[in-house]
């Protein structure tokens, strides 16, 4: 590519960057490592039910339902199948009546005396949302990453003019900042997305039973606030046999945003290859681009063609837990497998990961872009507002003008640059003949260049959110705002899971008299 080249790479990022990484910083250092309440290898559905069985020895325990004689040596079993699961190649059950006999094994039938209170039903529907959960906040990291990377973009190329296309086709000239905090604004309200499904998940179902309670009371508030929830699921019929059959759905929702969104910005990548002279591209080699085997002048966008099909792929995994729930009765299994549903988002996290590679691999040719803008008659709709604007001559009057001057130009070949003003000057006053329009052009020669100029209509731009200088500012420092939000509640939230498992390991140590 010829002309002026801007090449964005990674580079350590400053101000609000800096803040960011101290947040997250401060919530990886707030997950301390503590015997038999650590982040096991995984926390999967092995290392929540080790948790819901510790914090019902607890809460039992304290309120006076269980024989304080027999908490240590249930605590004991309990720390022999945690210790083993978490060994290499441990055993790790995922169901409650796969730990159960385990524990049974380890400490005998009275261990069971645990599972008062409570059913695989409501278990299960906590383990999965608690799971599910983690994954958000994955997801939202990733997020915030490629978002990130979408705004310090923008800002580097604020004042870069390029061609922005509607229905196919050249519409307008923009800042490729501008263009490029539009698809950031997307992708925060897909971190909106996050947040709100997470206050929703975050909702604890243990002590629910099956669907309508049990007789045994169990302190629901005290479980949940041993295990990190921000609160109870309220309606016990609803806690496992409805709201665990919504989650899946709704995270469903946001990873299929997210391909969108993704897939969305790498189709317009992709048809700047399908042009002689592009104005953008993927930098030349590696994982970017390779020559085709056949054509030697081929370089094939590799890496945009696996990013489309990575969207494509997680929106066809989205659609799972869509189509299980449909024409089920309530409560069934059918949408709920946390490892398939760990899957679908994990298949929006890569998706939002090769995005970012797209975005750190893009190279944009300046000077190109603003040929083509050029070239053609992207501009043209300027001539309207301008005489509207400035001389009063209704909008749809203005815009026959307009039309009439672009079909003349491209009957004879002209562009913008070499059209001649007498020409625009006749075709006024035949388009404006028969109204109240002033019968000479009212634009001067100065004044219709100008009017022509992709920059300048750029920087005179006066709307709220457009991509004037000031308002570019503006947008910019509000995007790293809401950046700077997104990652402290990321932060928040797991620091408040950490927390409230440290407080349930630190009671169980005591209850169980270990060290």
């Amino acid at each position: 590519m010829g002309g002026s080249i801007m090449k964005h790479t990674k580079t350590q990022r400053a101000g609000s960057g800096t803040r960011i990484a101290a947040i997250l910083l401060a919530g990886t250092l707030g997950q301390v490592t503590m015997a038999g309440a650590q982040e096991s290898p995984e926390r999967d559905e092995f290392f929540w039910l080790a948790q819901m069985n510790k914090a019902s020895l607890v809460i039992n325990s304290q309120e006076g339902l269980l024989d304080p004689d027999l908490a240590p040596g249930i605590a004991e079993a309990l720390r022999e199948v945690i210790e083993a699961g978490d060994a290499p190649d441990g055993e790790r059950p995922r169901t409650v009546i796969s730990f159960e006999p385990l524990l049974i094994e380890a400490g005998g039938t009275e261990v069971t005396l645990l599972h008062a209170g409570r059913s695989s039903q409501d278990m299960h529907a906590t383990f999965r949302a608690a799971m599910l959960r983690d994954k958000l906040l994955e997801l939202a990291d990733q997020l915030h990453v490629t978002t990130t990377t979408l705004v310090d973009l923008a800002e580097r190329h604020a004042g870069t003019v390029v061609p922005n296309y509607t229905n196919g086709v050249a519409a307008q000239p923009n800042s490729f900042g501008h263009y490029l905090l539009g698809h950031a604004a997307g992708l925060d309200r897909d971190a909106q997305r996050i947040r709100e499904a997470y206050a929703r998940i975050d909702r604890s179902a243990m002590g629910t039973t099956v669907l309508n309670g049990t007789s045994w009371p169990l302190n629901r508030q005290h479980m949940a606030d041993y295990l990190g929830f921000a609160g109870l699921v309220e309606n016990a019929y609803d806690a496992s046999q409805i709201s665990s059959m919504d989650h899946p759905v709704e995270v469903a929702s946001i990873v299929t945003s997210v391909a969108l969104h993704s897939g969305n910005f790498v189709e317009d990548v992709m048809t700047q290859y399908a042009q002689t002279r592009p104005w953008m591209l993927l930098e030349e080699g590696g994982d970017n681009t390779y020559v085709s085997s056949a054509m030697p002048q081929k370089r094939n966008p590799g890496l945009l063609n696996n990013t489309r099909s990575d969207a494509s792929q997680a929106i066809v995994l989205a659609m799972g837990p869509v189509i299980q729930t449909h024409n089920i009765t309530p409560g069934m299994p059918d949408p709920k497998g946390a490892s398939d549903n760990a899957a679908m988002v994990d298949a929006g996290i890569g998706v939002l990961s090769r995005l970012d590679t797209v975005l750190n691999a893009l190279v944009i040719d300046e000077e190109r872009a603003l040929e083509e803008l050029n070239s053609d008659w992207t501009a043209s709709q300027e001539i309207a507002d301008r005489l509207m604007r400035d001389h009063g001559l209704p909008f749809r009057e203005g815009h026959h003008v307009a039309s009439e001057i672009v079909t003349y130009a491209r009957q004879n070949g002209l562009g913008p640059l070499d059209f001649p003003y007498a020409e625009a000057q006749r075709i006024y006053a035949e388009s404006v003949t028969g109204t109240d329009a002033p019968s000479e052009m009212p634009l001067t020669e100065d004044e219709f260049r100008r009017t022509l100029d992709p920059v300048a209509i750029i920087q005179a731009r006066a709307t709220s959110g457009g991509p004037q200088p000031d308002e570019m500012t503006r947008m910019i420092g509000t995007a790293r705002a809401r950046l700077d939000g997104h990652a402290g509640w990321i932060a928040e939230r797991r620091a408040v899971v950490t927390s409230a498992l440290q407080t349930l390991d630190g009671d169980y140590q005591t209850l169980a008299k270990t060290d």
